[in-house]
């Protein structure tokens, strides 16, 4: 009877020991860029899981939202170049587990890639980014990957993701596809989405010609104190 009771007295502390150490966090891709709202799709886009299994690894899913506008209902797939972009919390890192698939029908199935460090659209430089082979037709709901810590530990899910200099620390770039009788129809609208910080808007050359004009200022003047 007691080597039963040390038993279960184990198990039970293995159980424990194991809840402790896988944790989750889940972000929202909010945030559209223009090419989102413009045509009036507001999000949010869809969500990203963080799953921290312990202290080097985290397994990372995202997963499409829709929205229903003016009775009709948009999915927000993901797609194309940075299909889905994190910011590693890390010095050095691994990816690996690369998988993606759409609940719907009519997609071809993606061919995914690792493509390191790049600006997303609009919301900065993500160190982490995941490429797909082409845009609407290969689209996914669903996209997950699993990153290894090479350079520290994680302490929780949340720590496992940074924001970055704008804010964001996920992202993806999204297709919008009507719900038509179980299919989905290209609505013609891409754009990038992450789960927050400042859209980065070109401002069409006027900081640069501004600061032409102080320049050219500040030469007449210089001009006019040394004669």
């Amino acid at each position: 009877m007691n080597k039963i009771k040390y038993i279960a007295a184990a198990l039970v502390a293995l159980a424990g020991l194991g809840l402790q150490q896988a944790d989750a966090i889940q972000y929202t891709l909010s945030s559209g860029n223009p090419g989102l709202t413009g045509p009036g799709f507001t999000g949010p886009y869809a969500t990203v899981d963080v799953i921290r299994t312990d202290s080097t690894h985290a397994t990372v899913t995202f997963n499409s939202l829709s929205q229903t506008i003016g009775g009709n209902t948009y999915v927000y797939l993901m797609g194309d170049g940075s299909s889905g972009a994190v910011n590693v919390n890390a010095g050095t890192w691994t990816i690996s587990g690369l998988a993606g698939s759409n609940s719907y029908p009519g997609f071809t199935p993606p061919a995914l890639s690792n493509a390191g460090s790049q600006n997303v659209d609009g919301f900065g430089t993500l160190n982490q980014v995941v490429d797909n082979f082409d845009g609407f037709t290969h689209a996914m709901t669903q996209l997950t990957f699993t990153l290894t810590n090479k350079s520290g530990t994680w302490a929780n899910a949340g720590a496992v993701l940074l924001a970055n200099i704008q804010g964001a620390l996920a992202a993806s770039h999204i297709f919008v596809a009507q719900l038509i009788n179980g299919q989905l129809v290209n609505a013609g609208a891409t754009g990038y989405a992450a789960n927050g910080g400042a859209v980065n808007v070109p401002d069409g050359g006027t900081t640069v010609m501004l600061l032409g004009v102080a320049l050219g200022a500040l030469g007449v003047v210089r001009r006019y104190l040394t004669s």
